[in-house]
């Protein structure tokens, strides 16, 4: 079964936030005026993040009350970025440029190449939970079309079918002998 990219809300209440997480909230909100704790939010959402995988409506929500400030303000930033995962996603997350640059230069090759080899669409995650296909905004690399980011970190240049082909498998046996 596929995983949808909808943002759905909390079916079930989540434990509160650790202490441990409001302690790192609170050496990044240090970092700002008592006046601009709000400029922390994106380091709150980075630090749930890399906690727990995604950032629900939730933990959207205790952030805000946390920073004083309405939770569509922080909502607005989870949905304006591409970095921030509203739902689970797979281990090794595909975001693909499919801007005009990289379209013109087989960025929704890349794309459609990767539905057909991991079997599913654009906004899905496999079965198998490894790997989630998103398209992307702009990753300021057009000539290396097509291009695309892994984990939000890795960027990789001139994505032939065959190079995409040996990230894929790459990735996969990166995870070998890892307990499930």
């Amino acid at each position: 079964m596929t995983t949808s990219s909808t943002h759905h809300h909390d079916a079930a209440p989540a434990a509160p936030l650790k202490a441990e997480i409001l302690e790192r909230f609170a050496r990044e909100v240090a970092k700002y005026p008592e006046a601009g704790k709000q400029s922390a939010v994106m380091a709150c959402l980075a630090i749930v993040q890399q906690d727990e995988g995604y950032i629900s409506m939730q933990r959207e929500r205790e952030i805000a009350d946390y920073l004083g400030m309405a939770p569509i303000a922080v909502h607005e930033v989870t949905t304006f970025y591409n970095m921030y995962n509203q739902h689970p996603v797979g281990k090794f997350k595909l975001n693909v440029c499919t801007n005009l640059p990289c379209q013109l230069r087989d960025g929704v090759t890349a794309l459609v190449h990767l539905e057909k080899k991991l079997g599913i669409k654009m906004g899905e995650t496999t079965d198998d939970g490894l790997f989630t296909l998103q398209q992307s905004e702009c990753l300021g690399a057009c000539a290396d079309s097509p291009v695309m980011l892994v984990n939000d970190r890795t960027m990789c240049s001139f994505m032939s079918n065959e190079k995409l082909d040996q990230l894929i498998e790459g990735l996969r046996g990166s995870t070998k002998g890892e307990a499930a």
